[in-house]
């Protein structure tokens, strides 16, 4: 089975920083997402592919472990690996490094939903054709 997995070069901004120069909590998630629409470029699982198929992708499960900070002027990178599984869900893991310095790790689960809002219990058939040609 093939990895499917990016690397990503993260710019800290100053917006994204407190009053000590660290990255504030919150701006993880904008870098979880910045890796998931990399991904996404990459190997053809946009949000504007599901969209365009009918289906909404939301989080379910987010889960971050802060090792070292991450201090304002650094450019540290982010990876992203799909970890495929059997059910109707995208389960991504991630690594922020700064050289060999591991700063964080993070894990999130999408489920599908159709355009009515409503849970999609098995793989729409987009998504199984997706793993077909990828993995």
């Amino acid at each position: 089975m093939n990895t499917l997995s990016i690397k990503k070069q993260l710019d800290v901004r100053f917006s994204e920083v407190d009053s000590m120069g660290v990255v504030w909590h919150g701006s993880y998630m904008l870098y979880l997402e910045d890796a998931r629409e990399a991904f996404g470029e990459k190997y053809d699982l946009g949000y504007l592919r599901f969209f365009s198929e009918g289906y909404y992708a939301p989080l379910v499960d987010v889960q971050l472990k802060y090792k070292q900070p991450i201090i304002y002027g650094m450019h540290p990178e982010i990876e992203i690996t799909y970890t495929p599984t059997e059910a109707a869900k995208i389960v991504f893991d991630y690594k922020i490094t700064d050289g060999d310095t591991l700063l964080a790790t993070a894990h999130t689960v999408q489920v599908f939903m159709d355009k009515e809002y409503r849970l999609v219990l098995g793989n729409p058939p987009f998504f199984e054709e997706w793993k077909k040609r990828w993995l």
